[in-house]
């Protein structure tokens, strides 16, 4: 899929079968359950099954020539895992641009191997690009520590903080710093959410680069 597609805004004709479209996509939300790198196509072509038109049938085509030249893809599981469980997070900033609400992705890590991953609208606007990474620090920390507790029904325990890593500078200070400001107040549930993790000593919070945001394919392509 394009950067910058604008599938969103199209006003090409509507297709005469739109049922071929909802298989099709239908047939892709199943395979992105093994399939990491379609998780944004499959997110943003499933919008668009009550009135599917005719460009979002052409960027379907190009997620449908991506699998037949991709047939080896596929989530590895390495035999040596550590156990220990990674998070990865990242957002984009008011990236739809019928709402204005920000995407948020996340990746969850076994050792090595990625076992949990997902791209989903943020439920509200957020008014700022740090406002946006954190909400969606806040969703990522929900399956940590949904995740967490499935390995210790299992007989696993995590005596070390989980890490959670994050791109952006601003959203990792909010979550050290203790005093709430007057421009952070509007999220404060979710800071006082993710800090409490932190201090509990449940997640570390650590700076990735943008270029080695493991995450970042599910806001963008």
């Amino acid at each position: 899929m394009v950067q910058q597609h604008g599938l969103a805004l199209s006003q090409s004709p509507l297709l005469e079968n739109p049922e071929q479209y909802r298989r099709l996509v239908g047939k892709l939300i199943y395979l992105a359950a093994t399939r990491p790198d379609l998780a944004y196509a499959v997110h943003i072509l499933s919008q668009f099954m009550q009135h599917p038109r005719h460009d979002h049938w052409i960027a379907l085509m190009c997620v449908i020539r991506y699998l037949k030249g991709t047939p080896g893809q596929g989530v590895f599981l390495k035999s040596d895992c550590d156990l220990r469980l990674h998070g990865w997070c990242d957002s984009d900033y008011a990236g739809c641009p019928l709402t204005r609400r920000s995407l948020s992705g996340w990746l969850m890590q076994l050792g090595s191997s990625p076992i949990s991953w997902q791209t989903k609208k943020q439920d509200v606007v957020s008014r700022s690009s740090a406002e946006a990474e954190y909400r969606c620090m806040a969703m990522a920390l929900c399956e940590l520590k949904g995740l967490r507790q499935l390995l210790m029904e299992l007989g696993v325990e995590h005596d070390r903080p989980m890490s959670l890593h994050c791109d952006n500078q601003a959203a990792l200070y909010i979550a050290a710093n203790p005093v709430f400001h007057e421009r952070t107040k509007h999220v404060e549930i979710d800071c006082h959410y993710v800090r409490d993790a932190v201090h509990d000593r449940l997640i570390a919070t650590k700076k990735v680069d943008t270029k080695e945001q493991l995450a970042d394919i599910f806001t963008k392509l």
